[in-house]
């Protein structure tokens, strides 16, 4: 059984920090036209500021970066089937090539994409802006939920438990 939690304002930013937080990678969807699976792509978010935007590093040259310089809106898929928590984002992009963005957002782990660091000469940064945002947390880990749904067959009642709701920021 689930409740619904329709978070606004800073309850709704944490809850949206915790969730990519715990989950950090998700799928990137633009051209959202298309809606065939070919421009969605995996993505690790660096951070949610306390605005609410999720922040990403991106190659300069990138297709993804190429549709959102024709059309903003975007799509994150975020899951995490472990821990029975999902998060999906709607909202509009913006690349931006400002330097100390760039320096504070680094992390050692994105030198993997970008040889040079952070001054590699094709590092971007895509801001998504959360237009709407709904998420599902259950309670509890895998392990436990498996021992709650076992119970829940046995005894007819849903033990499972957790929270779904809209967010806004």
């Amino acid at each position: 059984m689930s409740t619904t939690e329709n978070l606004n304002s800073e309850q709704g930013i944490e809850k949206l920090k915790n969730l990519v937080n715990e989950i950090m990678v998700c799928l990137f969807c633009t051209d959202l036209k298309i809606d065939d699976g070919a421009t969605c792509r995996p993505m690790s978010a660096i951070k949610v500021c306390d605005q609410g935007n999720i922040w990403f590093f991106s190659k300069k040259d990138s297709d993804k970066n190429n549709t959102i310089e024709k059309d903003k809106n975007v799509q994150l898929f975020f899951s995490h089937p472990a821990k029975g928590s999902y998060l999906v984002v709607n909202g509009e992009a913006e690349i931006l090539l400002d330097r100390k963005i760039i320096d504070d957002l680094w992390s050692p782990v994105a030198k993997i994409w970008f040889k040079d660091g952070k001054d590699d000469p094709t590092i971007s940064v895509i801001k998504v802006k959360p237009n709407s945002a709904y998420y599902w947390d259950t309670d509890g880990n895998q392990m436990i939920n498996l021992l709650k749904i076992a119970a829940s067959v046995v005894t007819g009642t849903n033990l499972v438990t957790g929270t779904q709701g809209n967010i806004k920021v």
